[in-house]
């Protein structure tokens, strides 16, 4: 978690670098554009795929061998080579197609440039590919620091491409793109050398657990990739509405998934093999106690974050963004933005460890339609809010998405399993928003009265600071079990005894 929050901190720097060069312009929207296009044909094929393989590898390795498992491992990059290499040459063929169909309102020049920042970047979808398989690998084996990390070269590649481009021609934003994911991968090698892995050449297209996960993988593309295609609906929709409303929404998305990326996917990354190998075990008692163990400990840290970042929207846009060509009109877009998306953070939380927890069961079915009834009411809510509220509407259309499909999927996954702890669930909630909830009136009273003339910078991080011990002595209060788990974990740390 804490290398995660580094590598985190890093994509700050550089959407901030981003921000300060370009703000939200047509530039930094033809380039966030061609970036969506090749991740969201990236999610769509690798993401499902890498999803798919980790209870596919535990299910092999437990009913044959570890040699059998790495066999398989071998067979399935190269095959995602080959399809990587359609993808490209589809990508390419249809760049055109793509970007007016992902950006609406650009106008000749901005699509242009888009254009050509696609085609550049779609031979990174090579090194984007075996970087995801490498890290699903390195994961099943125990090893999780480095995956943790590689966002530190990959953004300071990216950092340095957005500042050259300032001084020589802006095509270098685009060959950075690639440059960077070729480096995130070689920055995997010595880990994964370290490992029983070994690459041999081999292609079997018949071999039956390649046909097997062929069966599984179309629905996990589609259900991992919900957020991708969400985001993509939105961004669609905000190049039709105002100039810069593609750049605002992707900031403040790109917030959103900090805490995201921070304390949710920190949490399922451990978790996913883990519970695969439960699955495939058939240890179910100790497969729901670990599932209703993790969404309770996400809703600890998720709810106050996003009770915090409501409150704190504006001064946490104009702190990290509002400097540059980032000009009043982009600080307040994507403060809104932010401050909508914020709404459904426990619903993106929560839906990505129901997706794992069925994908870790082999159920690939469920999840995706629940993204199909995801992105439906997507649409349908972005077209009704964004005709009143702009940009705005497009955010918090997601945010309900997000809410209501969570609760769907927590309903499936109490019909396939039985009882997983709900109940302590609903009562952590409870407790929780209310710790939240008192928490946030006293962040919002301190920054809008007693610390109103401090500098922005001082007073938000007094602020976040106080809020934060205001909230651990009130969960502590309310008896939240999670926070003796916590205080047992700091005790033996520092040598104490727990309580």
């Amino acid at each position: 978690m804490v290398l995660t929050a580094l590598s985190k901190v890093s994509g700050f720097l550089r959407d901030i670098t981003l921000s300060f060069f370009y703000g939200a312009t047509n530039t930094s929207d033809a380039y966030i554009i061609s970036i969506t296009i090749t991740s969201v044909l990236f999610s769509l094929i690798i993401m499902g795929i890498s999803t798919a393989y980790i209870p596919m590898f535990k299910q092999i390795e437990h009913d044959l061998d570890q040699r059998s498992a790495d066999a398989f491992t071998n067979n399935l990059i190269n095959i995602v080579l080959i399809i990587s290499t359609g993808v490209i040459l589809f990508g390419l063929t249809f760049s055109n197609v793509l970007v007016k169909l992902f950006a609406l309102g650009f106008d000749v020049e901005t699509l242009k440039v888009a254009v050509l920042f696609t085609r550049i970047g779609l031979v990174g979808i090579y090194f984007i590919s075996l970087t995801q398989l490498f890290i699903s690998y390195l994961q099943l084996n125990g090893k999780f620091t480095i995956p943790a990390m590689i966002g530190l070269p990959f953004n300071f590649i990216i950092i340095l491409s957005i500042i050259i481009s300032t001084q020589t021609n802006i095509i270098v934003l685009a060959i950075g793109s690639v440059v960077a994911a070729f480096i995130q991968m070689i920055f995997l090698l010595p880990t994964l050398n370290k490992t029983s892995y070994r690459y041999s050449p081999v292609v079997r297209f018949k071999d039956k657990d390649i046909g097997k996960m062929a069966i599984i993988v179309f629905p996990v593309m589609i259900g991992i990739s919900i957020d991708q295609i969400n985001l993509m609906i939105d961004k669609t929709l905000a190049s039709t509405l105002v100039e810069g409303g593609i750049s605002a929404l992707t900031y403040a998305s790109r917030l959103n998934d900090f805490v995201q990326g921070i304390f949710v996917l920190s949490f399922v990354t451990v978790m996913f093999p883990l519970i695969s190998n439960m699955a495939a075990k058939k240890n179910m008692e100790e497969f729901k106690n670990s599932i209703s163990e993790v969404i309770s400990s996400v809703m600890v840290i998720v709810v106050p974050a996003s009770v915090g970042i409501m409150i704190l929207s504006e001064p946490i846009i104009r702190l990290l963004f509002g400097r540059g060509h980032f000009d009043e009109l982009a600080i307040d877009m994507t403060a809104h933005a932010l401050f909508f998306y914020s709404i459904g953070m426990i619903g993106y939380g929560i839906r990505e460890i129901l997706n794992r927890t069925f994908y870790s069961l082999q159920d690939t079915k469920t999840p995706m339609y629940n993204a199909a009834i995801s992105v439906v009411l997507n649409i349908i809510l972005n077209f009704i809010l964004s005709s009143f509220m702009g940009i705005s509407g497009l955010a918090l259309g997601t945010s309900i998405s997000a809410l209501f499909c969570s609760t769907l999927l927590v309903i499936n996954l109490r019909k396939k399993i039985g009882s997983f702890g709900l109940r302590g669930n609903f009562v952590t909630f409870l407790k929780v928003f209310f710790a939240s909830s008192l928490m946030g009136v006293i962040v919002y009273v301190l920054y809008e009265y007693v610390l109103s003339e401090w500098q922005l910078i001082f007073k938000m991080v007094t602020v976040v600071f106080a809020g934060s011990i205001f909230y651990f002595i009130f969960i502590t209060l309310f008896k939240v079990k999670e926070t003796k788990i916590l205080l047992n974990f700091f005790r033996n740390k520092t040598g104490l005894k727990p309580l």
